[in-house]
């Protein structure tokens, strides 16, 4: 995934030290489908969603993200929660180490979804049976039980 400036400026102090960032997630869902995607630096399905800007409302970041990843309208109906903790400390490939603490929003998809290729490579609907069986983060499981518990 591309690094915002804000990130790159930050990682030319601190090299692949271990850096707390805001970021948002979209919980999409139709029915008992929720839309996943797989982006281009893992084989791992996901919830579609991405870093917050400094002075970005979240909000707002959640819709610019889901725009720029799969050409998509959402509106948001309701926050799920705010996340963090063990299972969001990531490395990535270049050795960079991030612990994101990400608000989740329940959200309604206006148009149809198409993978931009840059970013995501594979967006797809699963239910939470077959979502089971994928290969992915564990932290999509805490929020997708409260997006279920709360009726989102």
């Amino acid at each position: 995934m591309p690094m915002s400036d804000y990130v790159r400026s930050i990682r030319a102090r601190i090299g692949h030290d271990l850096l707390l960032l805001p970021s948002v997630t979209a919980v999409i869902r139709d029915g008992e489908r929720f839309l996943l995607a797989r982006t281009v630096d893992s084989d791992d399905w996901s919830l579609i969603g991405g870093g917050v800007e400094p002075g970005e409302d979240p909000a707002d970041a959640l819709i610019r993200e889901v725009q720029e990843e799969i050409g998509a309208r959402i509106r948001i109906t309701g926050i799920i929660g705010a996340y963090g903790g063990e299972s969001l400390i990531l490395t990535y490939p270049n050795a960079d180490r991030v612990s994101y603490v990400a608000t989740a929003y329940a959200c309604t998809l206006l148009d149809p979804p198409i993978a931009d290729q840059e970013e995501i490579v594979e967006v797809g609907w699963f239910t939470r049976p077959e979502i089971a069986e994928l290969q992915r983060g564990r932290w999509i499981d805490r929020i997708l039980d409260d997006a279920e518990a709360m009726g989102a």
